[in-house]
């Protein structure tokens, strides 16, 4: 009984260490609260085709970074489906950055397994991560229709919160 104890805890350890480190923690935050978004170029998951995260002024966006190994980021999908439903047909836009190296062959294998689904882009040259100075998954950034980021949060959240609709909301006038 002790042993499955310890090879839980050793399991749950590593699986925290693995969401929360990535490459780009050497590099420190680039994409700072009330500072201009770095523009960023990341591929639609859906069709294929390059967005540009200037293209998306006047817009509110949600852009989040995430990978489908990661149990946080697994757990606040639900609620992110959740808030993009509620703002449809409102100047927002979810932009879920998926930093799997299985690209989308594991990405759609996930949603299809899953049934979640997302509006997901990928980041095929690292570029974005780098940009964001993203030191782990799952991290979200909320930038404000000015292009400017007004929130970075660090770990999993509750999107479809109250408080989370409300500050967006709040943003969207």
């Amino acid at each position: 009984m002790h042993r499955i104890i310890l090879l839980f805890l050793a399991c749950l350890f590593l699986s925290i260490t693995a969401c929360t480190k990535t490459e780009s923690q050497k590099t420190g935050a680039i994409a700072k609260e009330q500072s201009p978004a770095p523009d960023i170029t990341v591929v639609s998951l859906a069709n294929g085709k390059p967005l540009k995260l200037s293209s998306l002024k006047g817009t509110v966006v949600l852009l989040n970074f995430w990978a489908t190994w990661c149990p946080p980021c697994r757990e606040e999908i639900p609620s992110m489906m959740k808030l993009n439903g509620i703002m449809t047909g409102k100047p927002f836009q979810m932009v879920a950055v998926s930093i799997d190296e299985g690209g989308k062959p594991a990405i759609d294998s996930f949603f299809k397994e899953s049934g979640l689904l997302l509006p997901t882009y990928i980041d095929e040259s690292g570029a974005a991560v780098k940009a964001y100075g993203v030191t782990g998954v799952p991290e979200s950034f909320i930038i404000d229709k000015q292009g400017v980021v007004i929130k970075k949060i660090i770990g999993g959240m509750a999107w479809d919160s109250p408080e989370a609709i409300s500050f967006i909301d709040g943003l969207l006038k």
